[in-house]
């Protein structure tokens, strides 16, 4: 095991929730009847609620800022407290992580009101030291400075971490601002696994795969 430090994303990369969020995101601007590009997706997955509700804003949703964040929580709360399962074989390999004594933590743009209760039905919660959402730093996966923060909050040098993000943007990110950084596939970013293979250390289509790094 070649890392003793870990930070993962949730959604796409321990969860298969991306449909779900997806399908929350994009009803707010059909609602709205606001036009978006293909790009769409990749553009807000690091973003976190409120940043995608900035966004929003700019693209014209005529609804202030906390009553859009209210409405995308209550779109997506009981798919993230009932039905979103873990991706395959995540539990397993996180499990024989910890088991070797890797230090395993969270940082995902999700809110702990869906990050926590799903990472706690799936029973893997307490296998990391922490659980972050975007919103404890206040900022976004899309600025250098989070990853930096969350290093010092573990207490690792930045490029001794290794970052696990199915999502292009935050990759890029996370590997400017010093990590190392492994690709993870979803299907939802299957369109950008070129660019993500281009900015990261490792690719992942499986978990398991983790296991050999």
């Amino acid at each position: 095991m070649k890392f003793k430090t870990y930070l993962f994303d949730f959604d796409g990369t321990l969860v298969d929730s991306m449909p779900a969020f997806i399908s929350t995101m994009l009803r707010i601007l059909d609602e709205n009847n606001i036009k978006y590009g293909s790009d769409i997706v990749k553009i807000i997955t690091p973003l976190g609620y409120k940043g995608t509700a900035k966004y929003f804003k700019e693209l014209g949703v005529d609804m202030e800022l906390d009553q859009m964040v209210a409405l995308m929580n209550s779109y997506a709360l009981d798919e993230y407290k009932y039905r979103i399962g873990a991706k395959s074989n995540v539990i397993s390999v996180l499990k024989e992580l910890r088991e070797n004594g890797a230090d395993l933590n969270v940082l995902t743009a999700s809110p702990h009101s869906m990050l926590d209760s799903c990472l706690k039905r799936l029973g893997i919660y307490d296998l990391f030291t922490n659980v972050w959402s975007c919103d404890d730093f206040n900022t976004t996966k899309a600025d250098t400075a989070i990853y930096k923060m969350a290093a010092e909050k573990i207490g690792a040098p930045v490029e001794e971490i290794l970052f696990l993000d199915d999502n292009y943007n935050a990759d890029k990110t996370a590997k400017l601002a010093g990590m190392r950084v492994c690709g993870v596939y979803d299907s939802s970013s299957e369109d950008y696994t070129d660019e993500i293979k281009g900015v990261a250390d490792y690719y992942i289509y499986d978990f398991s795969e983790l296991l050999k790094i």
